[in-house]
C-alpha cells in the first residue's frame, strides 16, 4: 500500500503542476521523496510505464488539445509542453499518436489521448468486489430524457471482458483519449452494453464508444467498427456527487439500481435494449455516476 499511495501522490502532484514553467520530473521525486530510481521503479510497476513516459503521455496530450483549442504556433506549442525544440516534439508527437501536430491541427483526426486515471480506483474496485455483504445505496438519481436522431455509433469491441478493468486488460486504455478527441461525438467516450445485432461471433457484449453524426467520416485505426442506429430517446441516470472518491463503484452501482426500479410505461416509453448500446459513462465524486439506456416512445 505504501507504494500505491506513492504512485498516487506523483500522480496527483503530475495533474497539479505540470502545465507550470518549472515543472519538472526532478520535481515530482523531491514531492514524495523518493529517488528517481525509485520512483521509476515503483512508477513501472504499478502503471506499467516510468515516470518520464507517464509525464510524456500527459504533457502530449495537452499539447494536442492545445493545437485543437488556439491559434499558439506550433513551437509556442512545443515549449508549453516542457520540450525545447520544434523538431524534438514533433517526433515525440509522431511516435504516440502517428500524426505530426500540424496534420492533426488541420485535420483533427482521432489519436489517442491519455487519460489520467488514479492508481487506487483499481484496489477500490477489487475491494468493493470483495465486500459481497454490501448494501446498494439507494441515492437520489437525477433522470433526463435526450432525444437521439439516426445517428453512427463508433465502437471498439471486446472478446471476453466483463466490466472497465477487465477490458482495459483486454483491450488497453488508450481507446478513451482516442474516443474523446473526437470533437462531433455526442456525449463522452464510455463502456457500452451492444445490442444483439451488433454482436459479432467470438466477441462479448462489452465494447466502448461513443455516437457522432451519420455524416462523420474521419479515418480510424482497423480495429474500430461502425455502424449507423436509428432515433430513439436516451434515459440518463445520473446520481448524487459524493466525498471519498474510492466510493466510484458504489455511486455506479446506485445507477443501476435506479435503472432497475425505474417504470418506463409510467412516463410514455419502453425500453429499446435491441436498438441501441446502453452506456456507463463511469462516475466522478463532483458530478456523480452516469449511465444511459436506450427507449423509445409508446405509440399512443
Amino acid at each position: 500500500m505504501n507504494e500505491i499511495e506513492a504512485v498516487l501522490r506523483m500522480q496527483a502532484y503530475i495533474k497539479a503542476h505540470f502545465q507550470e514553467e518549472d515543472f519538472s520530473t526532478e520535481k515530482i521525486c523531491r514531492a514524495v521523496g523518493y529517488s528517481r530510481r525509485h520512483a521509476d521503479r515503483i512508477f513501472k510497476q504499478q502503471l506499467g510505464k516510468t515516470l518520464q513516459d507517464y509525464v510524456n503521455a500527459v504533457c502530449l496530450t495537452e499539447s494536442a488539445n492545445e493545437l485543437a483549442g488556439t491559434k499558439n504556433s506550433v513551437l509556442q506549442v512545443a515549449l508549453n509542453s516542457h520540450f525545447t525544440s520544434h523538431e524534438g516534439f514533433t517526433r515525440s508527437f509522431c511516435r504516440r499518436f502517428h500524426v505530426t501536430p500540424s496534420e492533426y491541427r488541420e485535420k483533427l483526426i482521432p489519436i489517442p489521448m491519455f487519460v489520467q486515471y488514479p492508481i487506487n480506483h483499481y484496489y477500490a474496485l477489487l475491494k468493493y468486489k470483495e465486500e459481497t455483504n454490501m448494501s446498494k445505496d439507494l441515492s437520489l438519481c437525477m433522470i433526463t430524457a435526450k432525444e437521439r436522431p439516426a445517428r453512427k455509433l463508433i465502437y471498439l469491441p471486446s472478446r471476453s471482458a466483463e466490466d472497465y478493468f477487465s477490458y482495459c486488460e483486454e483491450i488497453g486504455c488508450e481507446w478513451e483519449g482516442l474516443l474523446n478527441s473526437i470533437g462531433e461525438k455526442f456525449d463522452t467516450a464510455a463502456l457500452m452494453e451492444l445490442p444483439e445485432f451488433l454482436v459479432e461471433e467470438g466477441f462479448s457484449k462489452m465494447a466502448a464508444g461513443i455516437e457522432v453524426p451519420l455524416e462523420f467520416d474521419k479515418p480510424l485505426p482497423n480495429e474500430y467498427r461502425t455502424a449507423e442506429l436509428e432515433p430513439c430517446v436516451m434515459l440518463y441516470f445520473q446520481t448524487e456527487p459524493y466525498e471519498d472518491e474510492e466510493d466510484f463503484c458504489k455511486a455506479i452501482e446506485s445507477a443501476y439500481a435506479a435503472i432497475e426500479r425505474y417504470n418506463p410505461e409510467a412516463y410514455g416509453y419502453k425500453m429499446g435494449d435491441d436498438i441501441a448500446p446502453s452506456f456507463n459513462f463511469g462516475a466522478d465524486a463532483g458530478t456523480g455516476a452516469k449511465l444511459s439506456v436506450p427507449a423509445v416512445k409508446i405509440s399512443e
